[in-house]
């Protein structure tokens, strides 16, 4: 069955249930293995996003450079990652068919990939989301988004995901204070729209997130707590018109448990939905690039 068609299965199934009044299933996340990427490649580091396609045999990452790399993946019998084999590598483009520079306008941070291969970029500093229909094309970008106060430089669209009828959800990195709401952006129908807003919890900041096979909203959170580094947490939501219908709280991780992770995928293993986290090393020889996955159980 098409991934499209699958997902969209799950989520009426589930409407469906809990329309009924069925209650709300028990959701933990099983640890499945953290691998530890390396490359000789001056370019290779800063991953901000990544999308984990074809049963989890290959991925596309994107850094906040402008670089985008692609290849295929390794396995074990038990599904952890051995290997991670880049296939190609490209600088992302603006649409006039130069090379974006690092910094205002190639601050490239959220990824994603429609069913139909087009690989769609959220950038922030000049915040924006563009399309390609292949790596080495010139950007076609969307419409401008609404000027929101909330869109600062360095506290954009950090991340980008695509629902099933195709609409694209984005979150600025940062709201207008601690105890204020996250707006959330929506492109659907040509058009831009700030539907409803998203709970903000003190320290947390919304890096990464992913509609996943379910048809919920998977979003990552990271905190940083100074020395004793990064924590990440991971919460699922489900929209309707008006805003936020149901949400969980799936994963908070404690400080210096893993890197700086920002990146979120969420696809289907064939045995259950997966989440796959990749971090953003900062180009500095402190931090590490790390691919962390979990299962999800109901």
């Amino acid at each position: 069955m098409p991934h499209r068609r699958r997902r969209t299965l799950i989520a009426a199934v589930t409407a469906i249930l809990i329309a009924a009044g069925a209650p709300a299933p028990a959701v933990t996340l099983d640890y499945i293995g953290t691998y530890v990427w390396t490359d000789d490649d001056p370019r290779f580091g800063g991953f901000s996003g990544i999308e984990i396609t074809e049963g989890g045999s290959r991925f596309h990452v994107v850094s906040d450079r402008t670089n985008l790399f692609w290849g295929s993946i390794e396995r074990d019998d038990a599904g952890r990652i051995r290997h991670m084999n880049i296939a190609g590598r490209a600088h992302l483009k603006a649409s006039s068919d130069e090379p974006l520079s690092k910094g205002y306008l190639g601050d490239s941070e959220g990824l994603a990939i429609g069913d139909d291969g087009q690989i769609w970029v959220s950038f922030e500093g000049l915040n924006r989301v563009v399309s390609y229909p292949d790596p080495d094309a010139p950007a076609q970008p969307l419409p401008r988004p609404p000027a929101l106060p909330e869109l600062r430089p360095n506290q954009g669209f950090e991340s980008l995901a695509i629902q099933a009828d195709g609409a694209f959800f984005t979150i600025p990195e940062r709201s207008m204070g601690p105890d204020q709401p996250y707006p959330v952006l929506r492109f659907r129908d040509g058009t831009w729209e700030q539907p409803f807003t998203l709970r903000r919890d003190g320290r947390w900041l919304p890096v990464g997130s992913d509609f996943g096979p379910d048809g919920w909203f998977y979003l990552l959170e990271r905190g940083f707590q100074g020395l004793l580094g990064f924590s990440s947490r991971v919460s699922r939501f489900r929209f309707d018109e008006t805003g936020v219908a149901e949400e969980q709280l799936l994963l908070e991780t404690s400080p210096l448990q893993y890197d700086n992770l920002e990146g979120l995928s969420v696809w289907h293993d064939g045995q259950g939905i997966r989440l796959t986290m990749i971090s953003d090393d900062n180009f500095l020889f402190v931090q590490r690039t790390e691919l962390v996955e979990y299962r999800l159980r109901e």
